[in-house]
């Protein structure tokens, strides 16, 4: 039988900014959050902002999801009611909920609202579905632990309960993001939103001597083509990681960031209901993009599914800083190449160049959030499709003082005055980013060309 679900592409939305950017560039719907309602610390909504991004989303037909996914602790209960009140005033489209207790305490006290399980409640098995489903959830946020495989067995025993998985974003190397090294290394919960990305960090090699002296482990010029560390992990016998130590450190914990484009034809034809995107911390650019290419490709799959190809979008993908690309769990069991073990930031051959604040008769107001010269282009990415529309300057004028510079730098709200391009602005609404290439130095590059060709041999 045909399955007959259409999957809802879903985009985070950390600000008011990055909500109408996944909206106009092809959310279905978002997810967000304030400090107020799941203690998400990184959060930038404040409660009008929230009241504004939802008529938003609403008058533009698509859906908003709000989060109360904190595990709590005595103190928070006591706040619990005032949480449920305000999401009783919002009206979100849904509630993720992590904890039990909080779970049912929407239950009993403000039944109207739809309850959806977080992922970081665990479910990894069918079983765990229909628990929750028997506790009145309308949907669950599978563990990013599920396979492929143990997915198609968990939409076909759990028919009548709306599924979501991540589908793009930063991976967790603890269990479903239900991590305890931060809370210890730190004193910041990741639990309650407050995540140090501990695993992000370089760990040196040290050596302990017989007196009890801790030293550095010295790697030189004379001694460096000798020997190389491994390790060996218990139940993997045989199966050797290089550790590699530079000037920056040694990553041993840090993830590849998932991407399941290749894989996307399968999720689609399954009909799994939601698919997640991670980001809330990132920028609109970030959303911008992710939002452009998942919405083109899942398109064109219902279009045409025989002659989809994720190549088609992946390019797009590739422009966003990364850390390289995994497929997560998706295929079963992990390998080496799921991490990264040569840097923990994020690389990629574009900037976010800056949006379009607003238009003012035939001229635009660019918001800058880069450094731009005299002679460089900036690439605007119009939604709807993956058209890009490339601008170079000769000049810059600034929006409120009408200076003409050869250079222009980011901060503090700071604007431009694109003049006269009224015939691109049905293309470039309010919101559209841009972006400009990254000068990298050879070292990078050849990092990226390495994370490209390891995903390649990967899907």
């Amino acid at each position: 039988m045909t399955n007959t679900i259409k999957s809802e592409l879903l985009l985070p939305a950390g600000d008011l900014i990055k909500l109408k950017t996944a909206i106009l560039y092809g959310a279905d719907a978002v997810y967000a959050g304030t400090p107020d309602l799941c203690l998400r610390a990184q959060s930038k909504f404040t409660l009008d902002e929230l009241k504004e991004g939802i008529e938003f989303v609403h008058s533009h037909g698509k859906k908003i999801y709000l989060t109360l996914n904190l595990y709590t602790h005595n103190r928070d209960v006591e706040k619990l009611p005032t949480f449920v009140e305000t999401l009783r005033e919002l009206k979100p489209d849904g509630v993720l909920i992590a904890d039990p207790g909080v779970f049912l305490y929407l239950k009993e006290n403000a039944p109207e609202l739809k309850r959806f399980v977080s992922t970081q409640a665990n479910i990894c098995s069918y079983q765990t579905v229909k628990f929750w489903e028997d506790q009145g959830a309308e949907l669950c946020v599978l563990g990013r632990e599920v396979s492929f495989e143990e997915l198609k067995e968990i939409r076909e025993k759990c028919p009548n309960t709306k599924i979501e998985i991540f589908m793009h974003g930063a991976m967790c190397m603890s269990y479903s993001g239900r991590c305890l090294i931060s809370n210890y290394l730190a004193d910041r919960s990741a639990n309650q939103g407050k995540c140090a990305h501990c695993c992000r960090w370089s760990y040196k090699l040290k050596v302990k001597l017989k007196d009890g002296t801790v030293k550095d482990l010295d790697i030189n010029e004379h001694n460096k083509d000798l020997f190389e560390y491994l390790i060996e992990e218990e139940f993997r016998p045989g199966e050797f990681i290089e550790i590699e130590e530079d000037e920056r450190g040694s990553y041993i914990m840090n993830s590849k960031d998932l991407c399941l484009l290749p894989r996307l034809d399968e999720l689609l034809s399954l009909g799994i209901d939601s698919l997640k995107v991670e980001g809330r911390n990132k920028t609109e650019y970030y959303a911008g993009v992710v939002a452009r290419a998942y919405r083109k490709a899942i398109d064109d799959y219902y279009n045409n599914p025989s002659s989809w190809d994720y190549k088609n979008y992946m390019d797009e993908l590739n422009t966003l800083q990364n850390r390289g690309y995994c497929l997560g769990f998706h295929d079963g069991r992990l390998t080496a190449l799921a991490q990264n073990y040569e840097y923990t930031r994020t690389l990629g051959e574009w900037l976010f160049a800056g949006s379009i604040k607003e238009w003012q008769g035939d001229d635009a107001i660019f918001e800058l959030r880069n450094y731009i010269e005299k002679g460089e282009w900036i690439e605007f990415l119009a939604p709807g499709g993956l058209e890009n529309i490339r601008l170079e300057f000769e000049n810059f004028e600034d929006a409120f003082t009408a200076e003409i510079t050869d250079k222009v730098s980011a901060g503090q709200g700071k604007t431009i005055r694109i003049k006269n391009i009224s015939h691109l602005k049905d293309k470039l609404p309010q919101y559209t980013i841009a972006r400009k290439p990254a000068k990298l130095v050879e070292q990078n590059q050849k990092m990226l060309d390495n994370k490209k060709e390891e995903f390649s041999k990967l899907v």
